[in-house]
């Protein structure tokens, strides 16, 4: 199995845009409204699947917190997890369940070069196989960090809300309910995440919802 398109530039979210508003009149709209869609490329690697762990269930700050922290301690690296105390990692904020999945991370010792090269599903069961990985933190990653084109993260709340709100519908679809929508969107469904994730900012930001 080969890995199907990487999106590499703004160029590239510019030519999944195009695809999707011109086959979807929603997006069409959408995009006028947000303007050109943000690349949002990432660095790959053991600190952005770390960084996903850290912000589980915290706000952004205390998460920037407990990672600045980290860093002030020398602990951000996969070796220097792996050789951390219980009592070094709960001095830099983690909970006892965030220490246990830090070091399976470290633990685990990926070869994050060769997760490049996976396809699709092998990666997110390769990231999902880990313990504090689950299926929104493997699929964000592969958005953002690997720039996988045909990879939506339907557990998302604001890209369920987005889609709420774009499409009219009564209610906020649940995961398995976006995840059958965004079928339609491939081979661009990172863009369409992209587009969703812009939207609901514009929305929010114009009701006045922080």
């Amino acid at each position: 199995m080969m890995v199907g398109r990487i999106i590499e530039t703004e160029t590239c979210v510019a030519e999944g845009a195009d695809w999707l508003a011109a086959r979807h009149p929603d997006f069409a709209r959408l995009l006028g409204e947000t303007g050109p869609l943000p690349l949002r490329r990432r660095p790959d690697g053991f600190a952005a699947l770390l960084d996903a762990i850290i912000g589980q269930q915290v706000s952004t700050a205390s998460a920037d917190a407990i990672w600045a922290k980290l860093e002030a301690a020398g602990l951000a690296s996969e070796t220097a997890m792996r050789g951390a105390t219980e009592d070094d990692l709960r001095a830099c904020g983690f909970s006892r369940q965030k220490i246990r999945y830090g070091k399976a991370l470290a633990e685990a010792r990926l070869d994050y070069a060769a997760l490049r090269f996976l396809p699709d599903d092998e990666l997110i069961a390769t990231l999902t196989a880990l313990p504090g990985i689950g299926l929104w933190t493997a699929e964000v990653y592969a958005i953002i960090s690997l720039g996988r084109a045909d990879v939506f993260a339907p557990g998302d709340l604001a890209l369920q809300e987005a889609a709420r709100l774009l499409f009219g519908l009564p209610e906020r679809p649940n995961e398995r309910e976006l995840r059958r929508i965004a079928e339609d969107w491939s081979p661009w469904r990172a863009i369409a995440a992209r587009a969703l994730w812009a939207y609901y900012r514009v929305v929010k930001s114009r009701e006045g919802i922080r």
